[in-house]
């Protein structure tokens, strides 16, 4: 008889002991879970606390269990920690119920990048602990488990409680993945809901008051002026650079007293010591094109990741003339914008002339080669060499001008030269200090050329990328103004603003008559009073009423309320929750926000396509930066069928296109059932009119237009249509340049 060696059977008849099925499953979803919190930086007091209960909760459900009956918990229970950590590394946020089928998709646990998973070594660990637990019930299988002790059932009970009683008691603002493992989580949302839906059924049918509207959507101009008299400048530089948080100009930290130190900018805070800073500056929403159609409309986007009002706009032939570039064009000035990237994405090929900008150019403008590859675009030192060509330029006409600059490389994947990436711990950073370097040569640059004599400079930022435990970092940003008459204006300026307050404050400055369409204050009054404003970022509804209460509401309508002076503020007293009336009335100013240009998102006509010939990459790259049209970030309702028309034609009678058409929605693959690949020739046009439904409301839902090949393509016709049931066809006579509205 053949005997075992030694090792194999002391660990053989370790695996046979009583408790060594109960340990590897507490190693499992216990002690692993805890780890790897730690090894990914979400180490937090309740993050840990979550973890243990969820991991006692399994513990005690699962211990007796037969293997057949726990596996599949455990192989669910391990895809969701695998789908947090991968969808917060690609979009920074925690999975929702309506991502679920996701699991089943393989690119659910890829990087955004398309480059594998972002995180492996959970995935190892995650999967060796589980076939570790398989082992010791299989080598234990016919033996006795004994019972865990009555009181070991209180445990999860317990730190359940805990973590209930901490998060009213002393409520944390950091980001949910941070404070909750995902089961947990999601289990908070559903009992909070139930009881929302409680309180609400106990109320009855009560018809909500309309909110008062007025502070959030009407123009203030009732503050002390700043200037003497119209402001001097002749011109108007707005600088928007791409994902700054206002934490990173050091006025702006210290004005509030923020904790965060590192000085990732110091550049443009130099800069900042001899302007006028705004520390208090709220952004309204993610995404690019929200952040540029508010501060150039004076309008809020949507605080509920509906279809982009930029691109609703393209449907309205009067709220467009009211935008900054289109009031500037009427008073005599030339308008221009100018961005580091591809126009079409995000369809501001369209939206930028709409508004009334007289020259609209991206990436095809630039003559001057990049120091560094980008997927999106300029990097930002050759973005600014050429920006500062283009202001020489504008200096030679007569005409006064209005010049609006968007940078491209803070933008995910950060890129930065090689030293850069030496001297900073991430590229993040090395992006950021890249940027920080090449702002400073253009503004020395204006400097040097005379412009900052005659020019209102103002910096500021679309959106926020937000900092890893700085309050409110997602909605704070910053306005840094630079004006001929500084020695009038503070360098601090106290009172809440934001992007919608920016064309208000710039047609101020020039004592331009402000459209009563605009909403906001201007940057250049001092108000003796308080004002509403909102926001809406990392999933949270945010709600200043200017009287000294902030409202923080995670939807649907669930709210904490603290004692707060401003909106952005280094901490807040906190007072308490609540839900029902009160939290829904900030729903319903959210909501009225939302339907400040269309009343419904359906039967509406949106078109994409244009005569422009689009030059074809050799292969494809990238599906964001590579997008041949603008569709993206639309809004479905639940129960409505959208359809989609196409016709692609390659322009080369020699050269075929290779196209592929995708739908993402929150950066997830959504299928569509059509071909992978497909060919447009100059003879044979690709020619697509498909449909599909929408049981579910959908979403930030994009479209991806792909194409590769040797030549160049048009794409005539990308129109898109979203309607009811039985409603089809009903825009089929309607030209694309007018508005339909909803029957």
């Amino acid at each position: 008889m053949t005997r075992r060696p030694f090792f194999v059977s002391s660990l053989f008849n370790w695996l046979r002991r009583p408790n060594a099925r109960l340990l590897s499953l507490i190693v499992l979803v216990l002690i692993l879970p805890v780890c790897l919190r730690a090894a990914l930086g979400w180490s937090t007091p309740l993050g840990f606390l979550s973890d243990l209960a969820v991991g006692s909760l399994l513990v005690v459900a699962l211990h007796r269990r037969a293997w057949w009956l726990a596996l599949p918990v455990l192989v669910f229970w391990a895809l969701l920690a695998i789908a947090t950590a991968e969808l917060v590394s690609a979009v920074g946020r925690l999975p929702t119920p309506s991502d679920i089928h996701y699991l089943i998709d393989p690119q659910f646990v890829e990087n955004s990048t398309g480059g594998g998973l972002a995180h492996p070594a959970l995935t190892i660990a995650l999967l060796g602990a589980l076939v570790f637990w398989l082992v010791t019930k299989f080598v234990g299988r016919g033996l006795s488990r004994p019972a865990l002790p009555r009181s070991v059932w209180a445990v999860p009970i317990v730190l359940f409680a805990a973590h209930w009683g901490a998060q009213n008691l002393w409520p944390n603002d950091g980001d949910a993945w941070r404070l909750y493992n995902l089961p947990h989580q999601l289990l908070a949302s559903e009992v909070a809901d139930l009881q929302i839906q409680a309180e609400e059924w106990l109320d009855g049918d009560i018809e909500e008051p309309t909110p008062a509207m007025a502070g959030l959507t009407d123009v203030d101009l009732n503050g002390q002026k700043l200037l003497a008299a119209p402001g001097q400048a002749r011109n108007v530089l707005i600088i928007a650079l791409e994902g700054i948080p206002g934490a990173y100009i050091r006025a702006n930290r210290e004005a509030i007293g923020s904790h965060y130190q590192e000085d990732l900018m110091p550049n443009l805070s130099r800069w900042a010591e001899r302007g006028m800073n705004t520390p208090d500056y709220v952004l309204h929403t993610h995404q690019t094109i929200r952040g540029l159609y508010a501060m150039l409309c004076g309008d809020y986007d949507k605080l509920n990741n509906g279809t982009p009002k930029g691109v609703e706009m393209l449907t309205l032939t009067e709220r467009n003339q009211a935008c900054l570039p289109a009031q500037l064009r009427e008073h005599g000035f030339s308008t221009h914008y100018l961005q580091g990237a591809g126009l079409r994405f995000m369809a501001k090929d369209k939206i930028m002339p709409h508004i009334g900008f007289d020259a609209t150019h991206g990436m095809e403008w630039f003559s001057n080669s990049n120091y560094l590859e980008f997927p999106w675009g300029k990097d930002d030192k050759a973005f600014f060499e050429g920006a500062l060509d283009y202001v020489g330029q504008l200096k030679k006409q007569k005409q006064p001008w209005m010049l609006t600059l968007l940078t491209v490389g803070t933008h995910q994947p950060y890129s930065a030269p090689e030293d850069y990436l030496q001297r900073y711990e991430t590229p993040k950073q090395a992006a950021v200090g890249y940027l920080d370097d090449a702002l400073d040569q253009f503004l020395s640059g204006l400097e040097r050329q005379g412009v900052l004599n005659d020019t209102l400079v103002v910096i500021t930022s679309d959106e926020s990328h937000g900092i890893d435990g700085v309050r409110l970092a997602s909605s704070w940003g910053f306005n840094l103004t630079l004006a001929p008459e500084q020695a009038q204006l503070p360098r601090l300026n106290a009172g809440v603003y934001g992007h919608i307050d920016l064309s208000t404050s710039i047609l101020d400055y020039f004592d331009l008559p402000v459209p009563t369409a605009l909403s906001g204050r201007s940057l250049f009054r001092d108000y003796d009073s308080g004002r509403e404003i909102m926001s809406f970022t990392n999933g949270k509804l945010r709600y200043h009423n200017g009287q000294g209460i902030f409202s923080e509401c995670d939807l649907p309508r669930r709210c904490r309320y603290y004692q707060s002076a401003g909106f952005i503020a280094e901490r807040a007293t906190y007072k308490g929750t609540y839900s029902g009336h009160p939290a829904r009335q900030i729903a319903a100013r959210a909501d009225a926000l939302d339907l400040s240009l269309l009343r419904t998102p359906l039967n509406h006509r949106y078109q994409f396509g244009s005569n422009n010939i689009i030059p074809l990459q050799a292969q494809i790259r990238d599906d964001w930066a590579d997008n041949l049209i603008g569709a993206q970030y639309l809004e479905m309702p639940k129960g409505s069928h959208t359809r989609v028309r196409l016709t692609v034609r390659s322009v080369d009678p020699q050269q075929a296109a290779y196209i592929q058409l995708k739908a993402k929605q929150f950066e997830q693959d959504v299928q569509l059932g059509l071909p992978t690949e497909m060919i447009a020739t100059a003879d044979q046009p690709l020619e697509l009119d498909f449909s599909f439904e929408n049981p579910q409301p959908r979403k930030a839902f994009s479209f991806h237009l792909l194409g590769y090949g040797n030549g160049a393509v048009e794409v005539s016709d990308f129109s898109v249509i979203t309607e009811l049931p039985g409603q089809e066809d009903i825009l089929d006579d309607v030209p694309d340049d007018e508005t339909a509205q909803s029957s």
